[in-house]
């Protein structure tokens, strides 16, 4: 009797674990301080930039695992002036606007001290 009650708590705390895995690896899950359940991360507000686009980039990232780590990059990005960038997880890429020239080592720079790799900036 002993033995059937340990099963079934094993047996809950595995689907418990497959479960909370699934919506992790979905990027619904608390993933990169997402929280404690479901992810409701502010959306980065969008930036506008001061003058007309004169560069295009799109910066590979690896490292993403949900909407949190995506929005960490984003505001990465756009804490450095003269860039506008949108990010998008299920590509792992980047597409970043300037208004003004920026260094590519800047960029990757901010992609780091965020917590993420960079694996390609491409310009468009």
């Amino acid at each position: 009797m002993v033995n059937v009650i340990i099963v079934l708590i094993l047996v809950i705390l595995l689907s418990f674990a497959v479960k909370s895995s699934i919506r992790h690896f979905k990027g619904e899950g608390a993933c990169c301080g997402g929280g404690s359940g479901t992810v409701k991360t502010k959306k980065p507000k969008k930036k506008k930039l001061d003058g007309p686009v004169v560069a295009k980039r799109t910066v590979e990232i690896s490292g993403m695992h949900c909407q949190n780590c995506a929005n960490s990059v984003t505001r990465a990005l756009n804490r450095i002036d003269g860039v506008a960038a949108r990010v998008n997880l299920h590509t792992n890429r980047a597409e970043v606007l300037m208004d003004r020239m920026v260094d590519e080592d800047e960029l990757k720079h901010a992609v780091e001290e965020a917590g993420y790799d960079v694996v390609d900036i491409k310009a468009l």
